[in-house]
Order: C-alpha cells, then sequence, then structure tokens
C-alpha cells in the first residue's frame, strides 16, 4: 500500500485495524524494558534517586513538543494541501499532546522541588511549557465550540501555525535567558554528556513513548473518523 493511498479514510480505517495491535504490543514491551532498566540504573552522586524522574519528565518533555510540531504540519495539510486526514490528524493530536505537556509539568515541578528547592519558578522555560499546555487546552476548546468540522479546522490551523513560535522559544529558552532549567545534555556541540547507564534507559523510555503517542494518535484518529461518519449518516436521516 502506497502513502497516499492512506489519505482514503476507508483505506486508512484498515490500515490502522492491522497495525494498532503491533504498535500497541511493542509499546508495552518497551515500556516494560524501559521501567526495569529505569529502576537499576545507578542514582546520581548528587541528586540522588530522584534523577529518575528524568526517564519521565525528559520524553513526556520532548513529546510535548513533538506533538505540536505533528499539528502543525497537520494545519499545513489542511490550509494548503487539503488533505482529508490533516484536520483529523490534528484533532486527534491536541488532547495527547495536552497530556504529554501536563505529566512534563508535573514531573518537572516533582524534580524541581529536590533539585531547585522550589516546585515552581517563572523563569523562561518553565513558563513557555504552561504557555504550551494553555494552547492546548485553547485548542480543544475551539474544536469543541465550532461545530462545523471544517471550520473548525480552519480556525485551530491557523491558531496551530501561530502557536508554533512557542515551540523554538522553548527549545532555547535556556541559552537566551538565564534559568534555573538546565541546557540540553543529550544534543549538543561537545556531545552528550549523560553516562551510558542513564542515557540507555533514557532512550528506551523515549522511544516506548514516542510509540505510545502513535499507538493511541492512529486510534485516536480512527474513533474521529468513524464519528464523523455516523454524524453525516444522522444528519442525512434527519434530513430524510
Amino acid at each position: 500500500m502506497a502513502l497516499i493511498d492512506l489519505a482514503n479514510p476507508t483505506r486508512f480505517l484498515a490500515f490502522t485495524d492491522r497495525v494498532l495491535p503491533w504498535l500497541a504490543g511493542a509499546t508495552v514491551i518497551l515500556m516494560a524494558i524501559g521501567l526495569q532498566q529505569a529502576w537499576t540504573a545507578p542514582d546520581d552522586y548528587q541528586q540522588g534517586a530522584t534523577v529518575k524522574i528524568m526517564f519521565v519528565h525528559v520524553p513526556n518533555a520532548w513529546l510535548a513538543m513533538f506533538v505540536w510540531i505533528v499539528m502543525s504540519l497537520s494545519a499545513l495539510g489542511t490550509l494548503v494541501w487539503r488533505h482529508p486526514l490533516a484536520d483529523v490528524s490534528a484533532k486527534a493530536a491536541a488532547p495527547l499532546g495536552a497530556a504529554f505537556t501536563f505529566v512534563a509539568l508535573v514531573t518537572g515541578s516533582l524534580w524541581g522541588r529536590p533539585t531547585w528547592g522550589t516546585y515552581w519558578e517563572w523563569d523562561a522555560r518553565l513558563t513557555s511549557v504552561l504557555i504550551l499546555f494553555l494552547m492546548y487546552l485553547g485548542l480543544i476548546a475551539l474544536w469543541r465550540a465550532i461545530e462545523d468540522p471544517s471550520r473548525a479546522a480552519r480556525a485551530a490551523a491557523i491558531l496551530t501555525l501561530v502557536g508554533a513560535i512557542n515551540i523554538p522559544i522553548i527549545k532555547f529558552s535556556v541559552e537566551w535567558w538565564n534559568t534555573l532549567h538546565q541546557p540540553a545534555s543529550l544534543i549538543r556541540s561537545g556531545g552528550t554528556s549523560i553516562h551510558p547507564t542513564i542515557l540507555i534507559p533514557l532512550l528506551i523510555m523515549a522511544v516506548a513513548f514516542s510509540l505510545l503517542f502513535l499507538t493511541l494518535h492512529l486510534a485516536a484518529m480512527r474513533n474521529e473518523i468513524l464519528r464523523r461518519r455516523v454524524r453525516t449518516l444522522q444528519m442525512i436521516q434527519a434530513q430524510a
């Protein structure tokens, strides 16, 4: 099956029926391996066992930004290429992005208390991530406020593209401003500063959470397509 064939909702549904069980299984296996590796990882010499919050916090923080990028590409698909599933993808991704951002904020606060001595500080990184969470909630509210799917899709696409400016702000905030948050440790010019005993479990958990997003995203898109079909049938019956 060519990738362009998935633009057809019927073929997309058939594709998800085949792929979702395998994705769900791979997610469970990788998540179990990642949690086991995280549990047996050594404590940090400064932060002790609290450093293990990293294995949940960092993947969720990455996904919080990545999901918005996915939604921005979907917004371009809606406004520019008129892809029939672009708005379905964006609408399905928004609650997932909000959930990942919320988990990143909560785990970051729990990690910050023993590390910084406070649960919250209004610095650039924390504030910009909080703004991202509020933007996710705003998009979800916008989708629900407009009953017509096509009008809601266009409005949400414009808001998504405008909000995309916050992603580089989050990414480079620790370099542009003086913040409590530590700078990048994995991808940097001098190479990673994370020891392999921490790095390997972190990467496994990142892949596991990414598979979790992919699984839930495809399932949510499938449900949205079916919901729209039911809505169409109800409107046809009402007109008849």
